[in-house]
């Protein structure tokens, strides 16, 4: 293995990954190091790519497996439409990339039935001030819960409403769905705390974004409830916020991970980023301890 090494982010979770460069083939050993840190930290940085081309981005996010295609097909990169654009910046009168909104703390199509494995978030351009990308561990948070409100989560199921939630938030900013997208995007029922396929750690998986009630539930209640476990897990110390500059990548995992874009100068700056998504699988409970 070559000389890969780490550096902390947070106390609770997430790294930075030293000696990469994604524009080299990576050995099955040193993409081992990486999946198993990035499995057990949940976010994973890797700087100075700024000289990496969307092949080699797709090649790296592809070891991990296969990749997604977003709903919002608009803002795939034209000619690579497994990047997701994510961008402020209008050309030619029309919005280049997915903007107005992530201001909230989610993880990625969690509300599909097999929600992202994760997420490897490329920066190309950014403000000088904002617009850093907050995230939260959700292993940490079900740690830090009272006894009474992990039993009380434990063996629950949330309902993700993904129409429900954005004809609520987004259908102003960025125009409604089509018929196509809303039948693409079913109601979906996932375990509130999930087991991580690779390290067996529990997670709370829930998003007060996409979550509209838990199962056999009445939707005040429901609301209440996530509202105590997302105080939780959103507390000012349990918060990594991400300084970008380009040339970052910024992994992180959909399954123990929460984040959201921080406010930001969107009328004067400007903020390119390019995401892929790969392909997770349907959540498993965690066995209560």
């Amino acid at each position: 293995m070559t000389d890969l090494s780490t550096r902390p982010l947070h106390p609770r979770f997430g790294v930075e990954i030293l000696g990469l460069d994604l524009a080299q083939p990576l050995s099955d050993d040193d993409f081992a190091f990486v999946r198993r840190t990035f499995a057990e930290e949940g976010v994973a940085l890797i700087r100075d790519q700024g000289h990496i081309e969307p092949e080699h981005h797709i090649a790296f996010s592809r070891r991990f497996g296969p990749l997604e295609e977003h709903v919002l097909t608009q803002f795939l990169l034209p000619g690579h439409p497994e990047i997701f654009v994510v961008s402020n910046i209008v050309e030619n009168g029309r919005h280049i990339g997915a903007y107005g909104g992530a201001t909230e703390y989610h993880s990625d199509l969690a509300y599909l039935e097999e929600p992202s494995l994760g997420s490897v978030f490329r920066c190309l351009e950014c403000p000088d001030e904002g617009g850093e990308t907050a995230f939260v561990s959700m292993a940490a948070a079900y740690d830090a819960l009272p006894d009474d409100l992990r039993r009380r989560l434990n063996g629950l199921d949330a309902v993700y409403d993904y129409v429900w939630s954005y004809d609520r938030r987004m259908a102003k900013i960025r125009g409604p769905l089509t018929p196509e997208q809303r039948a693409k995007t079913p109601v979906i029922t996932h375990p509130a705390v999930r087991a991580h396929p690779e390290t067996g750690r529990a997670a709370l998986f829930l998003s007060d974004v996409w979550v509209r009630c838990f199962e056999g539930m009445e939707e005040d209640e429901s609301q209440a409830l996530l509202a105590e476990a997302m105080a939780i897990a959103k507390a000012p110390e349990a918060e990594y916020r991400h300084p970008w500059r380009p040339g970052d990548i910024v992994m992180w995992d959909n399954r123990s991970t929460m984040h959201r874009v921080c406010p930001y100068d969107a009328e004067n700056t400007r903020r390119l980023m390019h995401r892929t998504t790969i392909t997770g699988e349907r959540p498993v409970r965690a066995v209560a301890a």
